[in-house]
């Protein structure tokens, strides 16, 4: 078992394919800044299948058991169900799942099923057309993402639904889009506004709380706290009363659960973070290109995991305060995902 400084094993691999994303929501990729001249990686930059897989294999060996595939958007990825193919090989891995904003899972459920892929996270963060063209950037529809889910259901993928609420966008929607989910099979996760990044203009006066999500929610239908599934689990979790029907709310800004934090992020560069909200990785595709051992670099992650003392959320009202004097900024979310 590897352990960082706090005690927490690593568990979990975020692995980004691509920065690029056919969205361009605002607390993510804003269209302001990512526009048609926004220099994305180029594909010698990105990580090939092969060194994924042969990283992942390493990460396996250091007790990795859950992988998710994120991007950008990872659909975007050519061929992506042959990396779902070739990481479905990997001994000791007991899951694979993408988060995608849904849209090109009408093209690919089927094949990413067949591949081994065995969950998708699906975004959408309003049912009504005129706000979710808006949030989106791209005028893209509702009907598109239920496609997508409607398809990944099919194929025979388990389902959750992410949504981000931010105060004065799509708060509106909470009750909405609990009703229309409780009458399906998915999980809806409801996400509090995060200050991911540096270009999404984050201030807390957007967040909703678990809290205020709580209280909306409890006027329409009760509500009933669950166990978590497994430790360090992101979600607090809730049944409606008298059903077997759940949802789920992230809460790292008023909740924080760095304490049983699991995961390792790999950049769609190849750049290792142990934090959503790091300001800096480590550069493994240097030593894959280089030539380096498998036990070599093993050995630069194991160093990195056991040094590891993040826990941004239980420190954010500190950090925001001192703002590093070298002018270091937090990563994007399009590189490392969610």
């Amino acid at each position: 078992m590897l352990d960082d400084q706090l005690k927490r094993p690593l568990r979990d691999l975020r692995i980004s394919v691509t920065d690029r994303c056919n969205f361009r929501c605002q607390y993510c990729m804003p269209k302001e800044i990512f526009g048609p001249d926004y220099p994305f990686l180029s594909k010698k930059h990105l990580l090939t299948f092969e060194e994924i897989e042969r990283l992942t294999r390493i990460f396996v060996n250091l007790g990795v058991q859950k992988v998710r595939i994120t991007g950008g958007e990872p659909l975007l990825r050519r061929d992506i169900h042959k990396l779902v193919q070739m990481l479905h090989g990997i001994e000791g891995l007991h899951d694979i799942a993408i988060s995608t904003n849904g849209v090109l899972l009408p093209k690919y459920a089927d094949s990413l099923k067949k591949a081994g892929l065995h969950r998708v996270s699906v975004s959408l963060d309003s049912l009504d057309n005129q706000r979710f063209g808006q949030i989106n950037g791209q005028g893209a529809k509702v009907n598109s993402v239920l496609a997508g889910i409607e398809a990944a259901e099919k194929a025979g993928l388990k389902v959750k639904i992410n949504m981000v609420v931010q105060k004065g966008i799509n708060e509106q929607d909470i009750v909405p889009m609990a009703k229309y989910f409780k009458e399906t099979s998915h999980i809806l996760r409801f996400i509090e506004y995060m200050d991911v990044g540096n270009v999404n203009g984050w201030n807390k006066s957007q967040v909703i709380s678990k809290k205020e999500i709580l209280d909306r929610l409890n006027k329409e239908f009760p509500l009933e706290p669950v166990a978590p599934n497994y430790p360090g689990e992101v979600a607090s979790r809730f049944m409606y009363k008298g059903t077997t029907k759940e949802i789920g709310i992230i809460s790292s800004v008023t909740d924080t659960f760095c304490s049983t934090c699991t995961r390792a992020r790999l950049s769609a560069e190849g750049r290792l973070f142990t934090c959503l909200f790091a300001t800096k990785g480590t550069d493994l595709r240097k030593p894959l290109r280089l030539g380096a051992t498998d036990s070599e670099i093993q050995k630069v992650v194991k160093n990195v995991w056991e040094r590891r003392t993040d826990r941004y959320s239980e420190e954010r009202q500190k950090l925001l305060k001192n703002v590093p004097k070298d002018g270091r900024k937090k990563v994007e979310m399009s590189y490392i995902g969610g």
